[in-house]
């Protein structure tokens, strides 16, 4: 009875995870879904740079309050096909918090799964 509880709430974990909170999508993935532009890509290119979720953290967020194509990790044929990104009319709190939301969406340890 115990197992069934707990794999039901695992299961319904798991589901919640997958949808994007209400901050995320109206502060990000609206323009890049919009614009078509890769997410994924672009989580995966911070990843790979700055590998902890701190320094990601720091890197979108300072890009953010400037965004220019000199201060973006993505090179520059990106910005051949995708627009430059225009600047956000968040507050620091908003920003910081869509910024965390982004990369919690993104994690790619929450989508891991162990063989039993």
């Amino acid at each position: 009875m115990v197992k069934k509880i707990l794999l039901i709430l695992l299961i319904l974990t798991l589901a919640q995870s997958k949808e994007p909170s209400t901050l995320l999508q109206q502060n990000c993935l609206k323009c890049h879904t919009e614009q078509k532009i890769p997410s994924e890509l672009v989580y995966r290119r911070y990843l790979m740079k700055f590998s902890t979720k701190e320094r990601m953290q720091k890197s979108i967020y300072s890009f953010l309050k400037n965004p220019k194509k000199e201060n973006s990790i993505m090179p520059q044929q990106f910005f051949l096909k995708f627009p430059q990104k225009g600047v956000l009319d968040l507050n620091d709190t908003l920003l910081k918090e869509s910024v965390e939301a982004y990369l919690d969406f993104f994690d790619i340890k929450k989508r891991l799964e162990l063989e039993k």
